[in-house]
């Protein structure tokens, strides 16, 4: 970055910050999960926006100052579990589980985002889970044990091709505030 007093900065110098894609950033400002002034065709983030969004203060932030000393407050996970070879009953049955099951109520700030997609052409169902690591981890756990053999949800040769991307929690985590 420039200077100390500099007070703000463009999607690509954000993304840097971060270690985001450009392309991420720029979502998040379309979502309105970080605030940003368009000028011109450009959007410019403030540096109280970007320490809003990360809970950390920006690289010219004065060492020894409050933003300096700020912990990072969020960590999101996203993840992606396909199963093939599913009918349509048990994917709705699955859909009502899972979705019931990110809106119970916990400790975690925030609440689990599930969305759920049926292919009924390919028999094959996702599952997106975006939220806290442990949040995330006990509804894939949850996931997993439903689908496991003996419990009547898969098959024995469903299970096979569906228990890697359920056990494994088949996606990509990302520790970023992506919707």
């Amino acid at each position: 970055m420039e200077s100390p007093e500099r007070d703000l900065y463009s999607v690509g110098e954000v993304a840097e910050l971060l270690g985001l894609h450009v392309r991420t950033v720029r979502n998040y400002v379309r979502d309105g999960r970080l605030k940003a002034v368009r000028i011109g065709k450009q959007y410019r983030v403030s540096r109280a926006d970007f320490e809003a969004l990360t809970s950390l203060p920006s690289a010219d932030a004065a060492p020894g100052s409050p933003a300096a000393t700020t912990p990072r407050g969020h960590v999101e996970v996203s993840s992606i579990v396909q199963i093939d070879a599913i009918g349509p009953d048990t994917a709705s049955r699955l859909s009502t589980l899972v979705t019931a099951a990110a809106q119970a109520e916990r400790d975690a700030p925030d609440p689990l985002r599930i969305q759920t997609v049926y292919d009924k052409e390919r028999a094959r169902m996702k599952i997106v889970i975006l939220g806290d690591p442990a949040t995330t981890a006990a509804l894939l756990h949850l996931v997993d044990g439903v689908l496991a053999p003996g419990n009547g949800m898969l098959t024995t040769e469903t299970r096979t091709s569906a228990g890697a991307g359920a056990g494994a929690g088949a996606g990509a985590g990302e520790a970023s505030d992506h919707a």
